[in-house]
């Protein structure tokens, strides 16, 4: 288990709080799913098989939190996260895309997960042998010209020469020279320096992988683009270029960082992850609820929930990496729920959502705390790039509460799409701001109440007007 296992509930409440305002029933029933896996942990090995996570569903208008709520909780949590919608696998026809595809890549997130943390732990070994590297380069002596034609020509040709590496003759180099350049590149002198370092570049592209069509078909891609990547001349090569001494040292360090990581150990682990910390979240959930006959699209609609229902349930999914087992990854499905009800969906996949939770719709008041209380609320996204221009951006209070009133009025008088409509609001409010932001004298804008006013009083009178700007 990650290092969440430290966090109470009430602590991931609290952590989620500095992001998210409010809905705070969805955030105690996902910090107890969490802790949940925590627990089954410590549970004896012959229970623990037995015990399921709690899928959840989230019910509530578009714009309240429910995909921030997920995406930060796999943050947290350290866990492999992918977002899908419902609404996927209806594209084509009756059947659209592979619901498997779900499982491959939750995969793929948990081998470049856990590969990050892996680079992280031998990252220091990898500075020191990729330090050694460029200083046996920093003192090598000039390599000799490549041979001309002619001459190349007298030598037996290989027809698999592309094939094999080429052979670089390493010559002696005294110690005392080598310490003089180490000494001379930690003190910052050699900087400036270009040597030749060999780069890896990748393949061809293949875009006859993705020709196939149609449902079925996405394993038969995969598993031809592994035949076709391990042919002669499809895995890319290696290149000899010039690079500074700062820019070699970052390659270098990739390169034996690499070198120290095993991708078998990487493999092992993220199918493991995967399998025991993996989260799914499903939007848009209520798309695909029928809604009373079996006919049209509704026939579609069912079609998709009983494709999702075998991986929610439970089932070993074949990826490149190995079988994948999904009984006990974490789903969180959600939807609006305006037409549907939680109810339309098939009674089988309704049982594997034990846990409903109705997010609220906000208010005034909420837009106020969204655009001030979050790390990363809208106001300081705003100030942070103006000040990349050197202006100084500052809200004073009475224009926070001037833009909640009309994100609360333009969400009332058109669709209702939750604290989105606050970036509706800004963007109009800071229109000329931002074109003229590079172009400004003054250093320092206020924005107050009177402002927030003059600029957005005339849009919200016009009934065309506030219906395509807001």
């Amino acid at each position: 288990m990650s290092k969440v296992q430290a966090f109470t509930p009430r602590e991931i409440v609290s952590e989620l709080d500095r992001y998210i305002v409010g809905q705070h029933k969805a955030k105690r029933a996902i910090a107890i799913a969490l802790r949940n896996r925590f627990r089954r942990q410590r549970v004896p090995a012959e229970l623990r098989e037995e015990i399921a996570p709690k899928n959840i569903i989230m019910i509530g208008p578009t714009g309240v939190g429910k995909t921030e709520l997920a995406r930060r909780l796999a943050k947290l949590a350290q866990a492999p996260f992918v977002k899908v919608e419902a609404t996927k696998f209806t594209e084509v026809g009756y059947v659209g895309r592979d619901v498997e595809s779900i499982v491959r890549d939750l995969v793929e997130q948990a081998v470049e997960l856990v590969r990050k943390e892996q680079l992280e732990e031998v990252r220091a070994r990898a500075a020191q042998q990729a330090e050694e590297r460029l200083v046996r380069l920093l003192a090598r002596p000039t390599p000799p010209p490549e041979p001309a034609p002619s001459q190349a020509g007298q030598q037996p040709f290989n027809p698999f020469g592309f094939m094999l590496p080429k052979q670089h003759s390493e010559p002696h180099i005294p110690e005392s020279e080598l310490q003089e350049v180490r000494k001379r590149l930690r003190a910052g002198e050699l900087e400036e320096r270009s040597v030749d370092v060999d780069v890896d570049e990748p393949g061809p592209s293949m875009p006859m992988v993705s020709m196939f069509g149609g449902p079925g078909m996405e394993d038969m891609e995969r598993k031809l683009g592994e035949v076709l990547g391990n042919l002669p001349g499809m895995k890319g090569q290696t290149r000899r270029r010039s690079l500074r001494v700062a820019e070699a040292r970052r390659v270098l360090e990739e390169q034996e960082a690499g070198r120290l990581v095993d991708m078998d150990t990487v493999k092992r682990l993220a199918v493991e992850r995967t399998e025991q910390s993996g989260i799914v979240f499903l939007d848009e959930i209520d798309k695909v609820a029928s809604r009373g006959g079996q006919h049209g699209p509704d026939v579609s609609r069912e079609g998709v929930q009983r494709d999702l229902l075998p991986i929610v349930e439970g089932s070993t999914v074949s990826t490149k990496y190995g079988p994948v087992r999904t009984d006990h990854v974490l789903f969180i499905a959600a939807g609006a729920f305006h037409v549907s009800k939680v109810s339309d969906l098939i009674p089988e996949l309704q049982g594997r959502f034990p846990v409903r939770v109705e997010l609220e719709s906000l208010s005034k008041q909420d837009f106020v705390r969204i655009l001030t209380e979050p790390k990363n609320a809208l106001t300081r996204q705003y100030q942070a790039l103006l000040r990349t221009e050197g202006v100084e951006l500052t809200f004073t209070e009475d224009a926070i509460e001037s833009l909640a009133s009309y994100a609360a009025e333009a969400n009332e008088r058109a669709e209702n799409i939750g604290a989105r409509r606050l970036h509706t609001i800004m963007e109009a409010l800071l229109d000329d701001l931002s074109f003229r932001a590079s172009e400004l004298t003054e250093r320092e804008v206020t924005i107050d109440g009177a402002r927030v006013k003059a600029t957005l009083e005339p849009i919200m009178q016009s009934e065309d007007l506030s219906k395509y700007i807001l």
